[in-house]
């Protein structure tokens, strides 16, 4: 959509431990990225980094950029800027902080600043999976092709991103989440708790016989005992793995089942799929009855693995047959397989993240 754009957006890449910055024109970086560290807990300290990293990406620009677009975690006022209450991340948002004010006062630019979620699945929707989907549909010979996206975000946290027909949604509270809904391991736990980073540390922990199993800070940690490149319990790493497969293939499920589109996966996490893509699957792929004996399928439209080039052979071409128009002779041929497909970021999550904060930067601006 914007792939051709001469206009310059600043973006940030806003995480936990650091603030990375750079600078987008075309889709594509025109800066090197410059990181600063987080302060999560010093709101005056934050707010001069926030300064700081952005006017060294506009000295580093040959022409004024036309608008300053990043993501944050979690829910806020986005469309107005505000955070009226500390996010998990960053506690010193206590009280309410009018960001995007802030931002403009100091730079004299329009500033956008929308949930992280939300922009890596307009990104993707836009440059990544679902048109790299629909072309690798074409190219195939299929015929279906695809408008709807699911984002989910696998990493610190459990996050949710919707693009239909290339509009990103935004409840009227900003407010779409699925980290709070019921957990696979009982309602009375949010989904987040068997689905993150520090849900694939914990899973180890319980299950491994190491003595080490506690010192582990990162799911590459687990990762790469998994993948028998660093010692550990890798019998625990796997079934740790599956167990964040389950969960997450769980509450994806629900997700599939309201919303009917191609659904990416990103972040940290996402990275492990070799390990816990067969629970997950299997998860969305399992049945539910009626009282009166029907069987079901968890999910209406059955779903493909599109990283495995078997299924996405079966899934481009679908169940087609024939039928008769009533009355009049003639033939029609259907697809008769309600189908969507799971599938990795093409884009990686940082680029598919800044990719969305540009075009949603530039379509506000158009419009």
């Amino acid at each position: 959509m914007y792939n051709n754009d001469t206009r310059t957006v600043i973006t940030l890449d806003a995480g936990g431990t650091h603030f990375r910055f750079s600078a987008m024109r075309g889709c594509e970086a025109v800066t090197n990225t410059f990181e600063l560290p987080t302060h999560p807990n010093d709101l005056p300290q934050l707010l001069e980094d926030l300064r700081t990293g952005f006017q060294h990406i506009i000295d580093q620009l040959p022409e004024r950029p036309v608008a300053i677009s990043f993501a944050f975690p979690g829910p806020a006022d986005y469309p107005n800027g505000v955070f009226p209450s500390r996010l998990t991340n960053f506690p010193c948002f206590e009280g309410g902080v009018a960001l995007s004010a802030y931002l403009k006062h100091q730079f004299g630019l329009p500033v956008f600043i929308n949930n992280d979620a939300d922009l890596f699945t307009y990104g993707e929707a836009l440059a990544g999976a679902l048109p790299q989907l629909n072309e690798k549909i074409r190219h195939a010979g299929g015929v279906k092709q695809y408008h709807n996206l699911i984002g989910f975000i696998l990493g610190t946290g459990f996050g949710i991103g919707i693009t239909t027909h290339n509009q990103m949604f935004m409840g009227d509270n900003c407010c779409s989440e699925i980290y709070c809904s019921p957990s696979k391991w009982g309602h009375e736990l949010i989904a987040e708790e068997g689905v993150s980073l520090r849900a694939v540390l914990r899973y180890y922990r319980e299950l491994a016989k190491d003595d080490n199993a506690a010192q582990y800070t990162d799911s590459y940690d687990i990762f790469r005992i998994a993948d028998g490149t660093l010692a550990g319990d890798r019998e625990a790493a796997l079934r740790a793995f599956g167990r964040f497969g389950e969960a997450a293939g769980y509450t994806i499920a629900q997700a599939a089942c309201m919303l009917d589109g191609i659904i990416v996966l990103g972040g940290g996490v996402s990275k492990a799929a070799k390990f816990y893509m067969p629970a997950l699957l299997q998860e969305l792929r399992t049945e539910m009855h009626t009282l009166g004996g029907q069987t079901l399928p968890r999910v209406p439209s059955h779903i493909y693995n599109l990283e495995d080039p078997q299924e996405f052979e079966q899934f481009v071409h679908g169940q087609t047959k024939e039928i008769e128009v009533f009355g009049t002779g003639e033939r029609l041929r259907i697809d008769t397989q309600r189908r969507l497909g799971i599938t990795l970021s093409q884009l990686g999550t940082s680029r598919a993240t800044a990719i969305g904060a540009y075009c949603f930067a530039l379509h506000a601006l158009d419009n």
